[in-house]
């Protein structure tokens, strides 16, 4: 038998350098480092995977980032990268009130690309699929002009999964882990400055409230989503599917201060942090009042009646006037 290769080859290595099955040989063996479970039959080096499913519900999601629309590299390292592509998948299935189980990688990139990156990347992106016990059961690689990556999640969901549509009048609107955090970290390095750290940090390696999830799932949430994009912007798409309206207190929202150092360094409102930031993740769901929220869920708002213009999502009563949250056209 010939030596195993070395997953990190050396810095100056391209990806042309190591080739496109050098390249597949070294991702195997990082991904093959956290175990897939005994549920996975076949996993990476055939044509597709097989996988076992016990009971329950299937859910599936996919996402892509693209270099220079979803992450720069002097802004994160590869291995922040790879947690970031992880996360914002997993936390879909956890917005299903699921559990994530395995996950396939399409990776595209240049050739001069350094293979070290991209095993970095791969390293990044097991080690947060670990945090819930998933593994990277395939996917593939080719070359391209920038980096591109699109992953597939599946999970399950042990009892019915929670959809944006189920929200009622009446019902109370909460809020699981943190937001806005994420958002202040991107404001500081598009300005060329590196700190608050804690909120750099935060925007380079998220942390979903994974368990919250089934937790909601189980409390009777009437509908749920992660935020992405903006607590606004995401509640408006909860509000559109229920077809009802959402009202958030903004007295009830945290403003930690670091956000609030870095509105007063930039002259914005740090309130818009957290009402237009995305990418921390954080849950969103509505649960029936009266109810009782589990624990460390935030009330931040009531389900109302859809107004003369049908769902909507106001503050304190009123339509937002500021950013609500990311586009992508």
């Amino acid at each position: 038998m010939g030596a195993v290769p070395d997953p990190l080859p050396a810095p100056d290595v391209t990806l042309a350098d190591l080739g496109e099955f050098g390249l597949i040989d070294r991702v195997a063996r990082i991904v093959r480092e956290v175990a897939p479970g005994e549920d996975v039959l076949v996993g990476p080096g055939d044509d597709a995977a097989v996988l076992r499913v016990r009971k329950g519900h299937v859910v599936v999601s996919t996402d892509l980032m693209v270099e220079g629309r979803h992450f720069r590299k002097d802004w994160a390292d590869a291995v922040d990268v790879g947690h970031r592509a992880a996360a914002q998948n997993l936390s879909d299935i956890n917005a299903m009130g699921g559990r994530a189980t395995w996950l396939t990688v399409g990776f595209a990139a240049p050739p001069t690309l350094p293979a070290r990156w991209a095993l970095d990347f791969v390293r990044g992106f097991a080690e947060e699929c670990a945090e819930v016990g998933a593994g990277v059961v395939g996917g593939d690689v080719t070359s391209s002009e920038k980096i591109a990556i699109a992953v597939t999640v599946i999970g399950s969901c042990a009892v019915s999964p929670v959809l944006r549509s189920g929200a009622q009048a009446g019902d109370v609107v909460a809020l699981r882990g943190r937001q806005g955090w994420a958002a202040g970290g991107l404001a500081v390095l598009g300005r060329g400055f590196r700190s608050p750290r804690v909120l750099v940090d935060a925007y380079r390696r998220p942390q979903p409230p994974y368990d919250a999830g089934a937790v909601a799932a189980e409390a009777g949430a009437t509908a749920m989503i992660d935020v992405s994009d903006g607590l606004l912007a995401d509640a408006a798409h909860v509000a559109r599917a229920s077809g009802v309206g959402i009202d958030i207190t903004s007295a009830t929202l945290e403003v930690p201060d670091p956000l609030v150092a870095v509105a007063s360094a930039t002259g914005a409102d740090p309130l818009s942090f957290v009402l237009g930031g995305g990418d921390d993740h954080a849950l969103l769901a509505t649960f029936p009042a009266g109810s009782g929220l589990p624990d460390d869920w935030l009330r931040i708002g009531a389900v109302t009646e859809p107004g003369p213009h049908g769902p909507a999502v106001t503050v304190d009563g009123s339509p937002y006037d500021g950013s609500v949250g990311w586009t992508h056209f």
